[in-house]
């Protein structure tokens, strides 16, 4: 955090897209610290990552919706998984023509990257707050340690003289560059090993994603740290690649090709009952 901090003190051509680096890497860092690393100590992990720089997601919140993302069987359930991009096929079809484009947009990267930390934020804050209103405690307390939180940050740049405007367009940019590493993570699938992609790449994006990229095997290995994840990878690349039916990609710089203006699959979940 106190790295990020020193950002405010540049020039803003440097500190924006430093701090959006930054930010985009603490949530990675939190990512770890929900799976127990690096201490024995939750509150020492937690206290290294506290607040979320992102000002948009408390750390309580995204620990949570993390950790039930990682119940496999719902992965890309609409509705019980919630870190998906599928729609009920219902509610699609429902949707307004506004409403469908903007979804369409939002299935190909250049979409994902502009719309998408925008949509899910609007998802997941009506969630919380209906959570809340029904009574939900430990939603709300973990939005009441958020806001001081955030104030104090909101403090700390005012104090320094630095931009809030500047700061909230690195807190979203930091934000959709994690859409990139979510982009292609799980697809709808039958077989529950398929639904989770590997991407290979080694490159800058990994570091800032924490090898979060090799997600298939974050998945079937969620205690493994992050800098163990690529050597024990390529020591099972087939038995991986045999689970996850061939669900990989050999970079980043492939998705960016193949699905910057196209969508890689629908916005309704293609398995997903529909009504009668």
């Amino acid at each position: 955090m106190g790295l990020g901090f020193s950002l405010l003190f540049l020039p803003l051509w440097i500190s924006l897209p430093g701090l959006t680096f930054m930010i985009a890497l603490q949530s990675s860092l939190q990512h770890e610290i929900i799976h127990g690393h690096p201490t024995k100590w939750v509150w020492v992990n937690v206290a290294l990552v506290f607040p979320s720089l992102n000002l948009l997601i408390p750390f309580g919140r995204f620990r949570d919706t993390h950790l039930a993302h990682h119940h496999d069987a719902c992965l890309t359930d609409p509705y019980d998984d919630p870190e998906t991009n599928y729609l009920d096929p219902a509610k699609w079809e429902e949707m307004p023509h506004l409403g469908r484009w903007i979804f369409s947009a939002n299935g190909t990267l250049a979409g994902r990257l502009v719309l998408g930390a925008f949509i899910s934020q609007v998802y997941f804050m009506l969630g919380d707050w209906r959570a809340a209103r029904s009574g939900d405690r430990r939603v709300l307390w973990a939005w009441l340690i958020h806001i001081p939180a955030c104030a104090l940050v909101v403090w700390l740049l005012i104090q320094v003289g630095f931009s809030i405007w500047a700061y909230l367009i690195a807190a979203y940019g930091g934000l959709s560059l994690l859409k990139i590493r979510t982009y292609a993570e799980h697809r709808a699938h039958e077989n529950l090993g398929a639904r989770t992609a590997v991407v290979e790449g080694r490159g800058v994006l990994a570091f800032l994603f924490l090898n979060n990229n090799f997600h298939a095997v974050h998945h079937m290995y969620p205690h493994i740290a992050w800098y163990v994840l690529p050597a024990f990878y390529i020591a099972q690349k087939d038995e991986f690649m045999r689970r996850n039916h061939g669900y990989v990609y050999k970079n980043y710089g492939q998705l960016f090709r193949q699905y910057f203006f196209q969508r890689k699959e629908p916005v309704a979940h293609p398995l997903w009952p529909r009504d009668p």
